[in-house]
């Protein structure tokens, strides 16, 4: 993986990887906490199978949410065009792609933004998910959301500051602090996201590493199904129990504000064409509005 372009992610694998890495080993340093597991993600805003998993980590949080904890980092996946390999030597060669791994995963992409206005690398909307995460953690979460959905579904040039502004409007953090801590404070913490993926032996995206109050630490690369997911909770704690959430879809969209077809899938335990059936009649039944795109459609509430 560390021979091929960061931006052309293995369908397969579900792994988008990044430029070599000095270690071949994992190195696991995760400090204990007060949950009884801890996830440690390496993902990046423009990461493709990352935008795979959205269905499996929104499910995850609502039945193990007391249980576990998601700590974000990002990986730095693309820091620019100053190399050619892996097929890829500039943004138009990605659009194809894109709209091939949208097909695969059920999640939509639009490629289109890589001939139309394509990003010069991922380590400014990094940076900005950085300087959010300083004023609110949760809301950090919701901005990566909301720039990940302008970038994938809206083809928006996240590098853009007017981008990253409007994301950060609408999930309600103060605009001014998080421009000054994008030119300042953000940037050393995003530094050390990447020398901590370094460290941990990441590749590539997503890396996700299960951890205990004993230390204990199980690794998950690349986008996988829900059920392994639970795998790794399980294997590290074999008591833990799901909790039981409302699966109707006034409540699933309650909690988030927008879903794909195959995250109301995910999240109802159903098929993609039941739920995308129920999701269209719910848009005629005028209860939800949706934003289509060539490669698949989200939703909200009206």
């Amino acid at each position: 993986m560390s021979n091929e372009n960061p931006l052309l992610c293995d369908i397969e694998s579900g792994i988008c990887g990044v430029e070599s890495s000095d270690s071949n080993s994992t190195v696991l340093n995760i400090e204990a906490k007060a949950e009884p597991i801890k996830i440690v993600y390496f993902t990046d805003p423009i990461c493709s199978s990352c935008w795979g998993i959205e269905p499996q980590l929104r499910r995850l949080k609502l039945e193990y949410g007391s249980d576990v904890e998601v700590e974000y980092h990002m990986g730095g996946l693309l820091k620019d065009w100053s190399y050619n390999s892996g097929g890829i030597s500039k943004p138009s060669d990605v659009a194809h792609h894109w709209d091939e791994v949208s097909h695969h995963y059920e999640m939509p992409i639009d490629g289109d933004v890589w001939l139309e206005d394509p990003l010069s690398s991922s380590y400014p909307p990094s940076i900005a998910f950085k300087a959010a995460e300083i004023q609110d953690k949760q809301k950090a979460i919701l901005f990566l959301r909301k720039i990940r959905e302008m970038v994938f579904l809206e083809k928006k040039n996240i590098t853009k500051w007017e981008y990253l502004e409007k994301a950060a409007n609408e999930v309600g953090l103060n605009v001014q602090q998080l421009k000054q801590d994008f030119d300042g404070e953000a940037k050393e913490l995003f530094k050390k996201d990447l020398i901590l993926a370094r460290e941990m032996g990441v590749r590539g995206f997503p890396s996700l590493f299960f951890s205990d109050t004993s230390k204990n630490v199980l690794f998950m690369y690349g986008a996988r199904p829900y059920n392994e997911f639970i795998t790794k909770l399980t294997a590290l704690t074999p008591n833990i129990q799901p909790q039981v959430f409302k699966s109707d879809w006034k409540s699933l969209f309650q909690k988030y504000n927008t879903l794909t077809a195959k995250e109301f899938a995910v999240l109802r335990n159903q098929t993609f064409t039941n739920a995308e059936e129920v999701l269209k009649q719910l848009t005629k039944d005028n209860l939800l509005e949706v934003f289509q795109t060539k490669n698949g459609a989200i939703w909200k509430i009206k």
